[in-house]
């Protein structure tokens, strides 16, 4: 079973020149829009009269929270745009159109998906990104981060709650654990 493995291994030949795989990029797309569209209802529902009365600062840190996190999916949504629609050809030139000054000849080009880049790489070891805007992964990594405090401020205010709420039951009233 190894050798066959293997064998399979060896006959495929490893790709220098290559990108993202545009069936992944594609299912990260879809899926991303549909979850982006998915965020959008929720969010809006939110914004619904009967939905405001109930505000209480721990829905409104886990909704920021959310649109944090929407607003970085849609920039790494738009940063995958970017490639989506390069061809191979474009992908190219676009490496040997933004090489440095002094890099010898590619040898290879590769796309990672975290962080979303194109790397361009040169024969003597260096690298360099193209194509994706150089905002899209601070950007994501900023908002992901403010998602994450907007989650853990959400926590810990529906936890301070819940446990004030708990005190202030007479104790018959109190639930059994």
């Amino acid at each position: 079973m190894v050798t066959a493995v293997t064998a399979v291994a060896a006959a495929v030949p490893s790709d220098p020149w290559q990108g993202h795989d545009v069936g992944v990029l594609l299912g990260v797309v879809f899926c991303g829009t549909a979850a982006l569209a998915g965020l959008a209802a929720y969010l809006g529902s939110r914004l619904a009269p009967r939905a405001r009365r109930r505000y209480t600062p721990a829905r409104a840190w886990r909704d920021a929270s959310l649109a944090a996190a929407g607003a970085g999916l849609a920039v790494y949504l738009w940063g995958c745009l970017h490639v989506l629609f390069l061809e191979d050809r474009a992908q190219a030139e676009a490496c040997e159109t933004h090489r440095p000054p002094g890099v010898p000849a590619l040898v290879g080009r590769r796309g990672d998906f975290l962080p979303l880049r194109l790397v361009c790489e040169a024969s003597d070891g260096r690298d360099y990104t193209v194509v994706i805007p150089a905002y899209v992964n601070p950007t994501v990594t900023v908002l992901l981060l403010l998602a994450l405090l907007g989650a853990v401020t959400a926590a810990a205010l529906l936890h301070r709650r819940r446990r004030t709420s708990v005190r202030r039951l007479p104790t018959e009233e109190r639930p059994t654990r």
